[in-house]
């Protein structure tokens, strides 16, 4: 079947089985690594065309995304959203400032002024990062029409109301993601993978080896 899951895991984006610390700082059994379907480039195309088909009935002007990552899928979505509408779709995004914060640079914010703007990110575990982009387009005079990502991690807890706008996801990989006080994976003692996610850093930060 086409769908995202089935593509991530295709590239080998899709990990188990292992003790992973998230971008969020929460730990978790289950990675999904992004990274690892960017350099597919028709992969990559086929999800920001899953992304267009989804939304081509939906009045669009620009789509927003935060960086890194969110470049890449931004710059696609707007490629086949503009293909299947026969308009141009403009594709921008934020960057993080030193207090991790979302900010439109290079102009942005003007393209996306009293525009009808699609918010996408690839993965949400808690649905912050891309809450801060819909926040920032607001800001901008944008109007939120619509926010999805590639991957929900946590559809309980994420929702229309947590990111501010329409929101709905591509696929759903479930992933438990605990405190690290909280952590069972900790508590057991499983090593933490240190070549995906945020566990290299943590370790660095706890002063290991």
């Amino acid at each position: 079947m086409d769908n995202v899951v089935n593509i991530l895991k295709t590239v080998g984006a899709v990990i188990t089985d292992s003790h992973f610390v998230y971008t969020s700082g929460k730990h978790g059994s289950v990675y999904v690594n992004k990274d690892a379907v960017y350099p597919h480039t028709a992969e990559t195309s086929r999800i920001g065309e899953l992304f267009a088909e989804k939304f081509k009935d939906v009045n669009i002007d620009v789509v927003a995304a935060p960086a890194l990552g969110g470049i890449i899928l931004s710059q696609w979505v707007a490629y086949h959203l503009s293909k299947l509408k026969g308009k141009e779709i403009l594709g921008v995004y934020t960057e993080k400032t030193p207090d991790k914060q979302m900010i439109f640079t290079r102009g942005y914010d003007k393209l996306v002024k009293g525009k009808n703007v699609l918010v996408i990110e690839d993965l949400t575990t808690t649905g912050g990062s891309v809450r801060k982009v819909v926040d920032t387009v607001k800001a901008a005079g944008g109007n939120v029409v619509a926010v999805c990502v590639m991957v929900n991690r946590d559809p309980e807890k994420v929702t229309s109301e947590v990111v501010g706008g329409p929101f709905s996801a591509l696929g759903v990989i479930k992933a438990s993601a605990f405190d690290e006080v909280d952590c069972p994976l900790c508590k057991e003692n499983v090593s933490i993978n240190t070549n995906v996610g945020h566990g290299k850093k943590y370790l660095e930060a706890k002063g290991a080896k």
